[in-house]
């Protein structure tokens, strides 16, 4: 079985070797090597072909969010987890729409993390669901976007509805289709109803008026 093959990159030497010698007891885990800022992280990718990057935000020289922007340029096959805390939300949305895989949280649990890691090595998005709540929340909170008076909650079907909701409280399309008893490929269905209801094919942007609506 092919190994993941992993770059850590954080600027706390204690994080870094922190996560090494978790991961390094993974036997599917390859540690490529390890970097302190963005541009030690694009260095190695020069050198190395990795997998995945685990990627602090906050680094000096070259943040996480330019080197992810940068290295999803140069090697768009690698997957770029996100290491960040709640208060990088401005950081993480840049993060995402740059081609971030997703993202989790410093803290998180190591056999949590181990999931992560082989989850978003198979192409799956990593947004747990407590962790996009208060994401869509904070992003509620400080955006100015005007939900279009033509748009109304009633032009859902009731179905529609429901996946809405859900959307809105930060579930993926798995858990979703989990909860309600469909396919995936019918609630990407729905969701794609729901975005041409509201006008918008970001998912981030319908949660958020999802929300302007059901408290209007």
């Amino acid at each position: 079985m092919k190994k993941i093959d992993i770059i850590i990159a954080d600027d706390q030497t204690l994080m870094r070797d922190g996560l090494k010698t978790i991961l390094e007891l993974e036997d599917n885990f390859n540690i490529l090597g390890l970097a302190s800022n963005g541009a030690e992280v694009l260095e190695l990718c020069r050198q190395q072909a990795p997998d995945i990057v685990l990627m602090d935000i906050r680094m000096p020289e070259m943040d996480g969010v330019q080197c992810t922007k940068e290295l999803k340029r140069l090697y768009p096959s690698v997957k770029v987890l996100i290491l960040t805390t709640f208060n990088d939300v401005e950081y993480i949305i840049q993060a995402i729409n740059y081609g971030a895989a997703g993202y989790i949280l410093k803290d998180i649990e190591g056999d949590a993390l181990i999931k992560a890691i082989n989850d978003a090595y198979k192409g799956q998005f990593m947004l747990p669901n407590d962790v996009a709540r208060k994401l869509v929340n904070k992003i509620y909170e400080s955006t100015d976007y005007i939900v279009e008076e033509s748009k109304s909650i009633e032009d859902f079907t009731e179905r529609e509805m429901d996946i809405a909701k859900m959307m809105a409280e930060g579930f993926n399309n798995k858990q979703i289709a989990a909860s309600l008893f469909i396919s995936e490929g019918t609630v990407k269905n729905y969701i794609s109803n729901i975005y041409s209801k509201l006008g918008t094919s970001d998912r981030t942007t319908a949660a958020i008026t999802i929300k302007k609506l059901i408290t209007k």
